[in-house]
């Protein structure tokens, strides 16, 4: 069975806890808060079973079973498979559990942080062990909205990104692959964009701020939920993607 360490037993950590437990993996969890590692089976546990209500688990009981608490990071780290990081927002914090889980991770497992601001070269760097470094970041909660940006440094090997890749599809998430490191990564830069734009359209009084929500729930986001920008413009004029510009 494949075995995930997940490091930060809180809101994001115990989210990815859920989709690998329902995938089959088995899951450590560690934090060095011992207040949130011993609420967090329970926590997990809670979300499986609403999963279960709405038919998005098949056990929620079998895939709970394979959730357990490990000691410190090192003891976690050991034998995995994949380490998914969660750990706080900060640079010096990521260096620090990186370094640490360099050394106690087998030479072969992903290390991947949920980061969604900070760049994998900024805390992978003087890592033996960094080209199996990359950035995984989910969109909240990743049990319910499956996307994951994958993006490594300069050094991350290409192989490690395909791995991770294959990895996060075949427990139910929707990869995409960001090919060089950019701030904000893909998904935030597409929000910020809109945000501006619509911060300026209620600013300047074009339209109230509920009307603007009301065209993003009850349309854009609607043609969204299943169809990109591009897969749009390409069936939205008859010569597809050309014409749409030409137009």
């Amino acid at each position: 069975m494949p075995t995930v360490a997940i490091v930060g037993a809180g809101l994001i950590g115990r989210s990815w806890a859920i989709v690998f437990a329902r995938a089959g993996w088995e899951v450590r969890l560690t934090d060095p808060s011992a207040e949130a590692l011993a609420a967090a089976p329970r926590l997990i546990r809670e979300g499986l079973d609403e999963l279960a209500g709405y038919n998005l688990v098949d056990n929620a009981a079998e895939a709970a079973s394979r959730v357990s608490v490990a000691g410190p990071l090192n003891e976690a780290a050991a034998g995995v498979d994949l380490v998914q990081e969660n750990g706080p927002e900060r640079v010096e914090d990521k260096r620090r559990i990186f370094a640490e889980l360099d050394q106690a991770a087998p030479a072969d497992a992903v290390l991947a942080s949920s980061t969604s601001a900070i760049v994998a070269s900024k805390f992978t760097e003087g890592l033996v062990g960094r080209a199996r470094c990359l950035v995984a970041h989910p969109v909240n909660p990743p049990h319910l909205v499956p996307i994951v940006e994958l993006c490594g440094a300069p050094w991350t090997s290409p192989e490690i990104v395909a791995r991770a890749r294959g990895i996060y599809e075949a427990v139910g998430q929707a990869a995409i692959t960001v090919n060089r490191e950019i701030e904000g990564f893909v998904l935030n830069r597409l929000q910020v964009a809109l945000l501006a734009e619509a911060f300026r359209l209620a600013g300047e009084g074009v339209v109230t701020p509920q009307d603007l929500d009301k065209t993003l729930s009850d349309g854009l986001g609607l043609r969204w939920s299943f169809m990109g920008p591009f897969q749009t413009i390409e069936l939205n004029a008859p010569g597809g993607i050309p014409d749409y510009c030409a137009r």
